[in-house]
């Protein structure tokens, strides 16, 4: 008999009267793209059916909201209050169930924080833009919060019953509550934002009066048998909210009351615990596990763990040393869906690089595109995807992340692929970043992608510069041009000095960053190159022409900076333009004047220069061309990946 590794991770697990074949669940992730009346499109279906054909054992649909006029927290949430989207819900349900997998909506209200978005045109949303409700009355960011009354709790009561009822008609056989990370129900638990002084607020047993009766009602309703979850935070993680302490007598309120008892941490409206809550690069894995694991020691529920998880090994140890019964991953399933499937089976996890791009890219477009997975937020269109008619022989020129990505899938469909790489290892200019210790992960995907395309039988060649001379002789049907950028330096007196460096040198020594050191330039490269720095007790400043720094379009990450840069004592100098580079260090002109910032090290981050015309060369070099990733316009690795991805698939299709 075969002797499996992980034997309690996939365990079944009985919830209620409902049987989970294994302890790994697909969180709750909310999904934008959707009518603005809440219902979700075949594309959302077939996202989270990706999740069930991968293995998991639940699949949370998040940001279903009990009440669309007073309790949306945003304009694209799903809603159960509205029977038109019973049909599209049925048609999700069975894509996830019909695979193994139960289906869970998480039901959500977002209480004071609910309708801010009175700035769209009138007829776009149907809601009550302004207006919110809250345990207490307050303002919030200059709109007047008003306080329930009995008659808007007992409403508010009846709405998640009847969404619970709603959901459960529609096929979800679990519904995961959501009492955590400052929505409705966290907002009456929490001693600090609860300060009624009627049979809803003070003590700890009327601040969960309301969770309680949720919980009941949805039981009333959906029967005894019907799996209920809630999601708690079992620490606030900042100074104006509460501890373990306070999640441990919250869940020990919540014990018999509920199946099973979802331990978050956190709170979305506080910034600097929000990449706690979603944890970020720079924590370590499972960070947020010894929340459930204290909480496991004090009741008999069920208890879920969530934060930082994809690797298979913590996760078993999790569930055997009973810190927790179930794990909960989010991105983790986002990078790779299959991740539960590989892990049973001894294969390779691509792991979540924690970059939060995923989640930036969610509020800007609508999709979870992940950075490393090209096939997320495009599931539908994998799904009806067919093989090529003719298989080629292809040249990938670069073996950067564009060009791995690019040779691995023209593999994957069947072409006999060539990759050569000008340096004498593959991966590209990112492998500098390899001794970086919140890069760890990035360097693990660059390792992966190199052992994957090995494995599949690319010809791989380095030290291998394709000229146009070598691509003629290879005589191939197919080049794609992966070249990448080289950094520039920035055009002002000065520039060309021995103590100016690029990020790329750095990264690879970073013992040529002695003394003061000043990076021009406050893109994620620099800011991310000074984090590193400062780690290893650098004095550092970053002056950005700019009055902030620049993000790169990844919002979330650029939270989870902003706190390292406090953590680090970073000097910022926004609103700054460097003017020149002297003996003392960065002549510099801003608001104020013209002053020198002293440097011993400068470091040039300001940008990348494309290698367009090394790679347009090779144009007529085979009866296909094709120019991808920064060698058009350097941009991230999600762009990269995504574009690779997408050029190879068409390849031999006609």
């Amino acid at each position: 008999m075969r002797e499996f590794k992980y034997k309690r991770l996939f365990e079944p697990v009985k919830l209620g009267n409902t049987m989970f074949r294994n302890r790994i669940f697909a969180s709750a992730t909310g999904y934008q793209d959707m009518s603005v009346d809440g219902i979700l499109p075949p594309e959302a279906h077939a996202y989270y059916e990706r999740k069930a054909i991968g293995g998991a054992a639940a699949v949370t649909v998040g940001e279903c909201v009990v009440d669309s006029k007073m309790g949306r927290g945003a304009v694209y949430h799903t809603v159960l209050d509205n029977p038109f989207a019973e049909h599209s819900l049925m048609r999700l349900t069975s894509a996830v169930t019909r695979h193994g997998a139960i289906a869970s909506a998480e039901l959500q209200h977002a209480g004071m924080y609910a309708n801010r978005f009175s700035g769209m045109p009138c007829g776009f949303y149907a809601g009550n833009p302004g207006v919110a409700y809250g345990p207490v009355a307050c303002e919030i960011e200059g709109k007047q919060v008003l306080a329930m009354d009995e008659i808007a709790i007992e409403e508010v009561i009846s709405a998640y019953a009847n969404a619970a009822l709603f959901a459960k008609k529609c096929g979800f056989g679990m519904v995961t509550v959501h009492g955590g990370h400052g929505w409705l129900l966290s907002q009456f638990i929490s001693p600090f934002i609860n300060t009624r002084t009627d049979r809803w607020g003070g003590s700890i047993e009327n601040r969960m009066r309301l969770p309680l009766a949720v919980a009941g009602a949805i039981r009333k309703a959906c029967g005894a048998g019907f799996p209920i979850e809630m999601r708690i935070s079992g620490s606030e993680c900042h100074s104006g909210g509460y501890d373990i302490d306070e999640g441990v007598a919250i869940a020990k309120m919540l014990d018999g009351h509920v199946d099973l008892i979802h331990v978050s941490a956190g709170s979305h409206e506080v910034e600097e615990v929000f990449t706690v809550t979603h944890p970020s690069m720079f924590l370590e894995d499972g960070c947020n596990v010894k929340f459930a694991a204290e909480i496991k020691k004090h009741v008999k529920t069920p208890v879920a763990t969530v934060g930082a998880l994809a690797d298979g090994e913590l996760m078993e140890e999790i569930i055997a040393s009973g810190q927790a019964d179930i794990v909960q991953i989010a991105r983790g399933l986002i990078a790779d869906p299959d991740l539960p499937m590989k892990i049973r089976a001894g294969g390779e996890v691509r792991k979540c690089m924690r970059c939060l791009h995923c989640f930036s890219v969610l509020l800007n477009e609508g999709q979870f595109y992940c950075a490393i997975n090209p096939e997320s937020g495009r599931e539908l269109e994998y799904k009806s995807d067919t093989l090529p008619k003719v298989s080629k022989k292809v040249l990938v020129a670069g073996g950067g992340i564009a060009g791995l990505q690019a040779a691995l899938t023209c593999a994957e469909r069947g072409h006999n692929v060539t990759l050569c790489e000008k340096s004498s290892q593959l991966g590209g200019v990112l492998k500098c970043e390899k001794n970086v210790p919140f890069k760890a992960k990035l360097d693990e995907y660059i390792e992966q992608q190199i052992r994957l395309v090995k494995n599949i039988g690319v010809d791989i060649r380095v030290n291998t510069e394709v000229t146009p001379e070598l691509a003629a002789r290879a005589e191939v049907d197919v080049i794609i041009a992966a070249l990448g950028a080289r950094p520039v330096f920035p055009d002002i007196p000065g520039a060309v000095k021995n103590n100016v460096l690029t990020a790329e040198e750095v990264y690879t020594n970073p013992e040529k960053a002695a003394g003061r050191v000043v990076i021009l330039g406050g893109g994620l490269v620099g800011v991310e190159l000074a984090i590193y720095l400062a780690k290893l007790n650098r004095s550092v400043t970053i002056i950005e022409q700019m009055e902030q720094l620049n993000d790169g379009g990844n919002m979330m990450h650029a939270k989870a900076v902003a706190v390292e840069i406090d953590k680090c004592g970073i000097e910022l100098l926004t609103g700054t333009a460097a003017v020149g580079i002297t003996d003392e260090g960065v002549a510099c002109e801003n608001g104020s004047g013209v002053f020198t910032k002293a440097a011993d090290i400068i470091i040039s981050a300001v940008g990348q220069s494309p290698l367009y015309e090394q790679a347009a060369a090779l144009r007529y070099s085979a009866p296909e061309f094709h120019q991808i990733g920064d060698c058009i316009t350097p941009k991230n690795i999600m762009a990269a990946t995504a574009q690779a991805a997408a050029v190879a698939r068409e390849i031999g299709r006609r």
